[in-house]
């Protein structure tokens, strides 16, 4: 069983080789970095825009707020990822008559034709990502990532 930690000079340290933190973040690093360039270059928006559209498309005409529980962007970046798109021309709003605060946000048309581009661009990233792994395995891998998601919610 691998462990996280090894021992140098008497003293505990990080096994990164078998720390699963170092790996999500690397790997998340890399794939926002890879993602982010090539939607910058390609459609002029990041990452954070990307998680945006992509929320946005499953659940339309939801808040900010419900933006960030979902996808983990704090406020200040989906506020951002929303103006950015909204001023580009992809999305409607509505802002509540109780709270001018609370807006509700929908993809329109020009937003879902955005979505349709990247998603597959997004989805070949994917499948690069998991090549060769044994299906099986992979299975096992996102029933581990799900539990993670349903743990670091309670760190």
């Amino acid at each position: 069983m691998s462990v996280s930690t090894t021992t140098r000079d008497g003293v505990e340290i990080l096994d990164i080789t078998n720390y699963i933190p170092f790996f999500l973040s690397s790997i998340n690093n890399a794939l926002s970095r890879g993602a982010s360039s090539i939607y910058r270059e390609r459609f002029g928006i990041g990452i954070s825009e990307w998680r945006t559209v992509s929320m946005l498309a499953i659940e339309p005409n939801i808040t900010a707020a419900r933006i960030c529980e979902v996808v983990n962007l704090d406020k200040a970046a989906a506020s951002r990822a929303l103006a950015t798109l909204d001023e580009m021309g992809y999305l409607g709003s509505l802002t509540s008559e109780n709270d001018p605060r609370k807006r509700r946000w929908w993809l329109n048309e020009k937003g879902y034709e955005l979505h349709a581009q990247i998603i597959r661009i997004a989805l070949g990233r994917e499948e690069a990502l998991i090549e060769g792994i044994d299906p099986e395995d992979l299975e096992a891998t996102l029933r581990a990532m799900r539990l993670m998601m349903k743990n670091v919610r309670k760190l």
